[in-house]
């Protein structure tokens, strides 16, 4: 383990290869590391280490990449999570965003690529905001001070993307964002993964917002948060 300026990256990653160049780069970059190969000491070094993200392989034996994220995820911790599949496969991404992953790359991956994608997922989650930033709709409130969301009465847990991409909407009420507009304004780059990703986004948002979702399907267009 090494810390960091950046703070401690946790690298999940039973390919020692492929973790140690990852580890490289992220230290190159200023980051600290730590690795771990295995599903249950990766929910430990989480718990014991407070990592600022994670890199998490999904095709790791036994306890894999999903079930890891589910139970971060079930557990009330929201630390940014950056998948990584070894496959080009949609439904392994999705399952992956679906569950609360921030972010994923496919192998092979560029480890400077991999080092941008976890620094992109830290500034939009520590993204400083003026005092009292707070945006309404309907019964959905954010307070981008705080990084908080809430839908009716009750406070929402929601992952650094999730909660971008639902104080953008919130920011515009009104306007209609194409995909890529979304992918550009709150993913900071052109995704690889195209618009699908910012569709699978969307359905998680409405998922946990409930009957109060401002959230509006303009067919053939994109979305938008209502006034």
């Amino acid at each position: 383990m090494q810390q960091q300026g950046r703070g401690l990256v946790l690298v999940v990653e039973d390919e020692a290869a492929i973790a140690e160049l990852a580890a490289m780069y992220l230290k190159r970059d200023g980051f600290g590391v730590h690795v771990e190969s295995d599903g249950a000491a990766a929910l430990a070094a989480v718990r014991r280490l407070k990592p600022v993200a994670i890199v998490l392989d999904i095709g790791l034996s036994g306890m894999d990449g999903l079930e890891i994220c589910k139970a971060l995820r079930a557990a009330g911790d929201w630390t940014p999570v950056l998948f990584v599949t070894a496959r080009d496969d949609e439904l392994d991404r999705l399952l992956g965003l679906e569950i609360g992953a921030d972010d994923y790359l496919t192998k092979p991956f560029s480890p400077r690529e991999l080092a941008v994608r976890v620094r992109t997922v830290l500034r939009r989650a520590a993204a400083a905001t003026p005092l009292s930033e707070v945006y309404s709709a309907g019964g959905v409130r954010v307070d981008l001070t705080q990084r908080r969301a809430w839908a009716g009465e009750a406070e929402i847990g929601l992952t650094s993307t999730e909660f971008d991409l639902l104080a953008h909407l919130l920011r515009h009420p009104g306007q209609v964002f194409a995909r890529e507009q979304l992918l550009s304004s709150v993913w900071g780059y052109a995704a690889s993964a195209g618009t699908r990703t910012v569709d699978v986004h969307i359905a998680q948002l409405r998922a946990k917002l409930g009957g109060h979702s401002p959230i509006r399907t303009v067919r053939g267009i994109g979305y938008s948060a209502d006034k």
